[in-house]
Parts: C-alpha cells; sequence; structure tokens
C-alpha cells in the first residue's frame, strides 16, 4: 500500500461555533489587562500610533483598530496559504501521475 493511500478514513470535526456577537468582543477587550498578550503581539507589529492615547476609549479604539489590521493581515496570509495549498495538491497529483507512467514502462 503507498503512502498516499485513498483507503484512509477521515476525521469528522466537529461543527465550528458561531462568531462571537460585538458585544461579546467588546466585553472581553473591556476584560483584558494592558499587558494582554494580544495587545503586546500588535504592538511588536510596529503599527504605532500617530499620538498617544488621550483616554482609555482612545486606547481600547487604537487596540481595536491595530487588531482588525493584524487579522486582516492574517486573513491574507490564510488566503495565499489555501493558493499554495491548492498549487501543492496539484503538484503532487501530476507527481503520482508521473510516477504511474514510470512504473508503467518499467514493466
Amino acid at each position: 500500500m503507498s503512502i498516499g493511500s485513498k483507503s484512509k478514513k477521515r476525521v469528522v470535526l466537529p461543527s465550528r461555533p458561531d462568531p462571537p456577537t460585538v458585544d461579546q468582543i467588546l466585553e472581553d477587550i473591556h476584560r483584558a489587562a494592558a499587558a494582554d498578550p494580544v495587545f503586546s503581539v500588535l504592538e511588536d507589529t510596529g503599527q504605532d500610533s500617530p499620538r498617544p492615547p488621550d483616554s482609555d476609549v482612545d486606547l481600547r479604539f487604537l487596540q481595536c483598530r491595530q487588531f482588525l489590521e493584524l487579522n486582516q493581515r492574517l486573513q491574507a496570509a490564510r488566503g495565499r496559504l489555501l493558493e499554495q495549498r491548492e498549487e501543492l495538491g496539484a503538484a503532487g497529483g501530476r507527481l503520482q501521475s508521473d510516477v504511474a507512467e514510470v512504473k508503467g514502462q518499467t514493466l
């Protein structure tokens, strides 16, 4: 049996949960400490605000904006990865076909 055998059983994953509501997101942000790793990751991305926030509301707004920008970059990276996955799958299919052709020539 080959490594790429199609007889493997597929694992059925549970369905994804519903995305959080805006109220749940805001509640989560308000409960988060300023030292929360998500906010420190955003700071490490070099996305400095043009001016220091004047209030806690401004700080949360900037953090939300940075989070959304990071999320957009992650979505773009996800799209690129999906394209690369499809390309690899096509290359794998061509490779299997070529291997089968070579095996057929040697018989």
